[in-house]
């Protein structure tokens, strides 16, 4: 197990040997040459996060960042030590000592020397004051694909007024294939509530793109797949788990009306697993249905990490979008690994629409 210590030397949260440090490097190499990622001449804002998240800064440092600020905050995942102490470990190790700054206040002076905003958790929500401070030609980082947007991450409107493109990345591209893991982490949720998965009988409730890397793995390991993209459509039958996979919008696509539906097709001892799209919890446990994780996640997240499956997927998004942010910011003219495009316009509109539409 790794060993963490603070800079007064106390132990903090050990990490499973998936997490060794010279493993980590190894992906973070492997991650940087496949996507091209150069950074040099290019400042960063991200995070300093525990676990697989602690990547982030120590991806751009050796990807030649001039600068990485990487802002700690304690969370439910560990303490402002913790991550800080993380992240330096990962910079020495890495011989990136020098180029990357924790800080636990994001100064004026710091912001507006930023290129690159990745969106991510220590930085949520990144508001207008926040925005205001950066420079024209600052680039944010969405940190997931467009069409997963959520609106509450970031304040678009001073994105547009501002001229600043928030950037998507396009997680199927070959060098990141991410996709490929969301099997796993559905295959985990179903384990960790106590299915084998091999022979349950498994309806999968998903309208999205999700669709096809969650049945391939569950079908791979033996289970009998049916799937669905409306809670309507499910039939009665002797289902072991119905896997809720839908895109959150602004009302939970499990409510009161979803749940009765699904108490009169399930059979007593039906699983609900929460993989992603929010779900109206007292609704379904009124219904007399059981629902998995026990914790309800935060509102549009998903019901898992990826890093509980290990930091390969991690440390592969990280640099994609990245490489997606970069590309923006250095005006290429073709970006294979962006799902938005560079004309603020253009990228303010695709945002309206996803909110419109509530999608």
């Amino acid at each position: 197990m790794n060993e963490v210590k603070t800079a007064d030397g106390d132990r903090l949260t050990p990490l499973p040997p998936g997490f060794a440090i010279p493993r980590l490097l190894g992906l973070m190499r492997h991650s940087i040459r496949a996507t091209e990622l150069d950074l040099s001449d290019i400042a960063v804002l991200t995070e300093a996060a525990s676990g697989a998240y602690g990547v982030t800064p120590v991806i751009a440092a050796m990807a030649g960042a001039r600068r990485v600020y990487a802002r700690a905050r304690a969370s439910r995942y560990g303490s402002v030590a913790e991550g800080s102490a993380w992240v330096y470990d990962l910079v020495e190790a890495a011989g990136a000592a020098g180029r990357v700054l924790v800080v636990d206040e994001l100064a004026t002076d710091i912001l507006g020397t930023v290129d690159i905003v990745t969106n991510s958790g220590h930085l949520r929500p990144i508001s207008a004051e926040l925005i205001d401070c950066l420079p024209t030609t600052a680039v944010v980082a969405l940190m997931y694909e467009a069409w997963e947007f959520r609106p509450n991450d970031i304040d678009v409107g001073a994105c547009a007024r501002r001229n600043i493109p928030i950037v998507g990345v396009n997680e199927r591209h070959a060098a990141l294939d991410v996709f490929s893991f969301l099997g796993s982490l559905c295959a985990k949720q179903l384990l960790c509530c106590g299915l084998p998965i091999y022979g349950n009988r498994i309806a999968l409730l998903c309208d999205n793109d999700f669709a096809e890397a969650i049945r391939n793995a569950l079908v791979g390991l033996g289970a009998r797949i049916e799937m669905f993209s409306a809670v309507g459509e499910i039939f009665r039958d002797g289902w072991d788990a119905i896997v809720v996979a839908l895109k959150p919008v602004f009302e939970p696509r499990i409510g009161h009306p979803e749940a009765r539906h699904l108490a009169t097709v399930t059979p007593a001892g039906t699983i609900i697993i929460q993989f992603w799209g929010d779900v109206n919890r007292d609704a379904v446990m009124a219904q007399g249905l059981n629902i998995w994780p026990s914790a309800s996640p935060p509102p549009g997240h998903m019901g898992a990490l990826l890093s509980e499956i290990g930091p390969e997927p991690i440390v592969r998004l990280q640099t994609g979008d990245l490489r997606a942010a970069e590309w923006i910011l250095r005006g290429a003219q073709q970006f294979p690994m962006v799902l938005r495009s560079p004309s603020t316009s253009d990228a303010q509109r695709t945002l309206n629409e996803c909110i419109d539409n509530k999608t």
